[in-house]
Parts: C-alpha cells; structure tokens; sequence
C-alpha cells in the first residue's frame, strides 16, 4: 500500500484509511470476531492510518477499536474527533478536554496523533455548526491545550460548512489536516465545475488546502455509498443516509452514479465502486482517503482498488464529461 505524507504533520500514512465510521458500520455494529479479522487484514495489506470519532455509534467505534488495537499493539496513526454540542459553546475549551479523556479512555491510549474538529463550519454556527470565529478564536487554543497535555499531537477539522468560511479557516494555516469531501459526482474540491453544477461548489478546495501545508483526508469517495449504483444498503451501515454535498437526496445521487457505468470498461473497473476509488486515489492532492465499510471484504476490495493505481487518461477524459452533463439538474 502506498504511503502518503500527511501534509505539514510530516507523518507517513496509507494511501487508504481504516474508516471506523458508522455509515458502513462494521466497527459500530459489527461482531467483535470480524472487527479484528478486519483490523488485522489492513495491517497485513499495509494500512498505516486509523480514523475514528466519538459520534461514530456513540463512542462504540472508538470503544472496539481501542479493544482492538490493545491486543494487536500495532505502530499506526490514529485519529479521531471532538464535537461541540450546541449547549457546550460557552465553555468550548472545557468540552474538548473532556471529549480527548473520553476518546483516550475509550481507545485505552494515552494520546491520539491527530484530533480534529467534527462540526460543520458556517456563519450563522446554529444548532451543531461553529462559525470560523468561533473555531479560530476558541477551538485552536483549546486544541493547543490538549496539545501541550501530550494528548494529541496535531489538529484538523472536517472541511464541512459554507465554502468562503472553510477557505478562510484553511487559509489561516491553523490546522494541520482537512476532512474534504471529493467524489465522482461532486468533484469540485479538486477542480472547477460549470456555475449550475448540482452539490455544493467547494471551489478547490483539496489543491487548496494542500497549497496551505495541510493533510487531505478525502471523505464521501462514494458519495455515503451512492456510487455502488445501488439503493439497497447492508444491514449494519446507516439505513438512511443524507447526501452531504451531492445532490438533493440519496436517491438523485445513486441515478447520477449510474451514468458512469458505461465507461467501467474503458476505466480497467470491475464495478463503479472500484472506478470511484481510483478517481479520487489517482488525485495528486489526496494525501489519504477513506470509504464505509461493512465487511472484511469490502474493505479487501477498496484496497485493490487503490492499488491498482489511477483510471486511465482515456476513462478520466470521458468521466469529466459525464460530469459535465450533471450540470443544470
């Protein structure tokens, strides 16, 4: 597996992420005997990088995996994240320190290598967003007291929000590292889409971000598992999942992924989730990326999949113009 330097952090991570996330849901839901056998099987494929937050299943995804990585005792990178919740912004340094003991306690770890900030970043900061503020003003300096704590080592935050405002914090050269979303059919974070495209216009930001010395985290590679093409979701991942930066619903982004399948010959693809993978592991600004997963096999394939390396010129020509098409409905 090939290792990506995670921008200024100077550490080495796999090209693909151990996504402990509860959209697939393995390390949520998933029998303890086939969390391991899935650890283990991404240590022996050369995963380097293990990313998980409290949020996931209410802190079962760090609890498994902490029981995990106990028995294993591997050399990785491990991230995970703190939420603000709405009621904690008067004291938003005491809700991180007390999120880090929680995490460390639930990884049975006494540091993580990298905290980032889980909460939509917008101007208006209601309800669970922040506003840049708030994050630049408030949350880095408490982030700069679990780091002089020895409880974390670098900072990052999840790249979701109003586009100008993540600009702003990306370009203050504050964090370390960005969660960005990118995909088949929002891929305007890596390059320009025409004015009417469907989704947010992220405007760049993955070249961004990587020009400012941070660390890219590409999350949504299939758009929360629209782009396998199909409605029908696995038993232990999230039964509904909303579009975050796609189109207007699930349903609109799985008939959009299907206008790719076309091109899986021309693409060396055996499915569309393999030609997903490959388009965003074949950008050069992606320092690590990850997808949801449900099974050990799953994550197998996502692995394949980025080995096999970017989709031919050819493919990538005729994707941009299916992307192209996107635009206006």
């Amino acid at each position: 597996m090939e290792q990506r330097t995670l921008g200024r952090t100077g550490l080495k991570v796999s090209l693909l992420t151990f996504g402990c996330g509860a959209v697939g849901g393995l390390m949520t839901k998933g029998d303890p005997e086939d969390q391991l056998r899935a650890v283990r099987s991404a240590l022996d494929i050369g995963i380097t990088f293990f990313d998980t937050a409290p949020l996931y299943g209410n802190g079962a995804s760090e609890t498994n995996l902490g029981r995990i990585l106990k028995e294993l005792k591997p050399e990785i990178v491990l991230g995970t994240k703190v939420r603000i919740a709405p009621e904690q912004k008067d004291d938003i340094e005491g809700a991180v320190m007390a999120s880090i003991d929680r995490s460390l306690e639930r990884l049975q770890r006494d540091h993580v290598d990298l905290l980032q900030l889980h909460n939509p970043i917008t101007a208006a900061g209601a309800g669970w967003d922040i506003t840049p503020e708030d994050v630049l003003e408030k949350v880095a300096p408490a982030f700069e007291r679990v780091r002089r704590a020895g409880k974390a080592r670098f900072f990052g935050i999840t790249a979701f929000g109003d586009t100008p405002l993540l600009q702003r914090v990306v370009d203050s050269q504050t964090f370390d590292s960005a969660q960005i979303i990118y995909n088949l059919l929002n891929p305007s974070a890596g390059g320009a889409v025409p004015a009417d495209y469907p989704g947010q216009d992220y405007e760049g930001l993955l070249t961004r971000a990587t020009a400012a010395g941070m660390g890219t985290i590409v999350v949504r590679v299939l758009a929360g598992g629209a782009l396998s093409g199909e409605e029908t979701r696995h038993p232990l991942g999230m039964p509904v999942v909303e579009p975050i930066g796609s189109g207007k619903d699930y349903a609109s982004d799985v008939r959009r992924a299907r206008a790719f399948a076309p091109l899986l010959d021309k693409a060396d693809s055996q499915d569309l989730v393999e030609m997903a993978i490959r388009y965003v592991a074949g950008h050069p600004d992606v320092s690590t990326l990850q997808v949801g997963i449900a099974t050990v096999e799953q994550f197998k394939g996502a692995a394949a999949a980025v080995n096999k390396g970017a989709l031919p010129p050819v493919a990538l020509s005729e994707v941009t113009g299916i992307q192209s098409g996107f635009a206006g409905s």
